[in-house]
Parts: C-alpha cells; sequence; structure tokens
C-alpha cells in the first residue's frame, strides 16, 4: 500500500516561517502520513527545519527531498545525521540528491564530473561513518579522501543504520539506487509507466551488481497537486508547472516513452521564447492528467484513490512554480484535508 506525506512548508519570516512547517507538519502526523520532508536550495538549508520538525513531532519521518550531496563533506553528513536522528529518536529519512553538472560547479565548487560515481562513492563513506564508534575510517577514493581516529569515544548512534535516499532520472544515477540506497527519490515528472519500465530496469542493473532484490528499494514519487475551485485555473497551474520540467532535455526518455515528443519541442521552443501562454497551451490534457493532480477540492479525495500502486510512497507539493505563498499553503490545506479523508479509510484503525 502506497504512504503518503507532504512537504514542510513555511510561510512568513523569522521564527514565524519554522513555526508554521511545524505546525504543517503536525497536521501532517495527525493526519496519518507517513513522512514530512523538506528540502533545500541555494538560499534555504533541508538540516535547519529538519530540527525544528524533530523536536516539534512524535511519530512522523522527517526526510530531505532533497538535499545536496556535494553540499557538505561526508563527516559533516554523518555528524549532521546523527544528531538529528538522535533528536527525532530515530526518524529521519537522507535523501541525497547531487542537482545537476553546471549545479554542482556553480554552486557548490566541485566538478560536475561522474554525478553518478560520486553519489555512490558518498553513500559508502556515509555508512562507513555512520559505524564511527566502532574504530577508525579511511577512505581514499576518487571524490572522497578521509581519516579519521576518533580521540575520545564516539556513542553509538540510535540505530544501526539510516536510511539513506537518492534523487534519480536517468540511467547511471538509477542504477547507483539499485546498488547502493535504501530509496529512489523520483522526480514530479515521473510516471507509473516510466516507473514500470526505465526506472525498475535500471534500479534492477544496480541491485543485481550488489547481490539484493531491487524491491528493497523505496521507490518515492513527488505528485504535483493543483487545487482550485475553478478547475480550469488549477489545470493552468499544473500546466505551467510541468512546462517549466519538459523544456529541460533531462526529461526526453520520459517523454519520448509516451509519445509526447514533438509537444515536448514545442514547450521548449515556448521556454526559450519566453512565451508562457504557448507553453501551457502546448502541455496536453494527457500530460496533466498523468504526471499531476489537478481538480476541484472535493474532487480530490477521489483522486487520491486513482493513483497507480506503483509507489511505495507518494510526497504530495503544491505545484512549484508560478504561485504565491498564499496559493501554495491554500493547496497544502487542501492536500492535507482529502488525505485525512483518504487515510481514515484505507488505514485499519
Amino acid at each position: 500500500m502506497t504512504t503518503f506525506g507532504v512537504n514542510a512548508f513555511g510561510v512568513g519570516t523569522g521564527r514565524q516561517r519554522y513555526d508554521t512547517m511545524v505546525d504543517l507538519a503536525r497536521d501532517a502526523e495527525a493526519a496519518g502520513c507517513s513522512a514530512v520532508w523538506t528540502s533545500e536550495l541555494y538560499s534555504r538549508s533541508a538540516t535547519i527545519p529538519m530540527a525544528m520538525l524533530a523536536a516539534g513531532t512524535s511519530t512522523i519521518q522527517i526526510g530531505t527531498n532533497i538535499a545536496y550531496g556535494v553540499g557538505r563533506s561526508p563527516l559533516m553528513w554523518a555528524a549532521e545525521a546523527r544528531d538529528l536522528d538522535e533528536l527525532s529518536g530515530g526518524r529521519i529519512i537522507l535523501g541525497l540528491g547531487n542537482g545537476t553538472p553546471k549545479m554542482m560547479e556553480a554552486w557548490h565548487g566541485v566538478s560536475g564530473e561522474a554525478p553518478a560515481a560520486r553519489m555512490a562513492e558518498l553513500l559508502t563513506v556515509l555508512k562507513k561513518l555512520w559505524q564511527l564508534h566502532e574504530g577508525p575510517v579511511d577512505h581514499d577514493g576518487r571524490f572522497y579522501t578521509v581519516h579519521i581516529a576518533p580521540t575520545s569515544d564516539v556513542p553509538e548512534p540510535v540505530r544501526p543504520t539510516i536510511p539513506i535516499w537518492i534523487a534519480g532520472v536517468n540511467k547511471l544515477m538509477l542504477r547507483t539506487a539499485g546498488e547502493h540506497a535504501d530509496g529512489l527519490v523520483g522526480h514530479p515528472m515521473f510516471t507509473s509507466e516510466y516507473i514500470r519500465g526505465p526506472v525498475a530496469d535500471e534500479l534492477a542493473v544496480g541491485a543485481a551488481r550488489s547481490g539484493r532484490d531491487p524491491r528493497d528499494v523505496t521507490i518515492m514519487g513527488i505528485r504535483m497537486c493543483a487545487i482550485d475551485d475553478d478547475v480550469e485555473v488549477a489545470r493552468r497551474q499544473a500546466a505551467y508547472a510541468i512546462g517549466q520540467y519538459a523544456a529541460s532535455r533531462v526529461y526526453d526518455r520520459l517523454f519520448d516513452l509516451h509519445g509526447w515528443s514533438a509537444e515536448q519541442r514545442v514547450i521548449r521552443q515556448a521556454a526559450r521564447d519566453r512565451d508562457t501562454e504557448a507553453l501551457i497551451r502546448a502541455v496536453s490534457d494527457d500530460m496533466i492528467d498523468t504526471i499531476s493532480i489537478a481538480c476541484r477540492p472535493d474532487e480530490f479525495t477521489r483522486k487520491l484513490a486513482e493513483i497507480p500502486p506503483e509507489f511505495d510512497h507518494l510526497d504530495l507539493v503544491a505545484p512549484p512554480w508560478g504561485l504565491s505563498d498564499a496559493q501554495t499553503r491554500a493547496i497544502n490545506t487542501e492536500i492535507l484535508t482529502g488525505l485525512r479523508q483518504h487515510l481514515s479509510t484505507t488505514v485499519p484503525a
């Protein structure tokens, strides 16, 4: 059965922003969600909000969707993860991604070379550092060099392992997830067909390398939800967000799989021309209905029941493009209202 989560979206400034994130997380916990997620960008970290969420909730899992693997050294990732897992009582999911090679170079000052190989090595080092209480860690690799011999006792972490999920869309990163990760953080553009096809194929290749069952890798999806009393407004919101992603060549394989390549070329040209209306028009009804949920509030619970079963966990988010904070908060309220009703009828008492 698919479990559900939401993103901890905060509004306001200063402490208010964090308080609203915790309020949303508590509402998600009360609604029966299994996880609440934070993310980071060039202006916000994921780990600081996680500490607030850990202190302000009791049972819900707290994950990063995503945090930049290249943004911290392996040692600091392991140290922060240990602290967060201890603070939360063992509820942290470490979701990591590298971003694009350009982002790696321009934002983080590291080479964009071989991001999948870098991620695989990072996970290897993190797993070693998680066992630092057992003794020194020595690693000399292609991307990371770590030599640390503790000078005093290191407390054991609250769990013998921490779940690490990685973001991936294309072949090499999907194989890395299959070989090394506990879960795959899918993209908002992921469809059920893409999960059953390329994702399943490449996860299996990676899992075979490490001699494990690909079903051991949790598959997380992210479903954009545009909810408005005017369904045409909702569909425009979804189309605009889909168009922002579709302009990238990263998703060519997905669009080709669905027979949407011609529309994608139109979207890409509209994005180059900065023609918003042409971009929205080029996003077909089939794309909107396959990739997102766009509906009125009274239809949302029914739409949740229609989601195909390929995702082990599904993070429901407002479209990340083109909305004001007030619009995003209103959609999050509708998401939680619908989830509360859906989960009350699908989860045994």
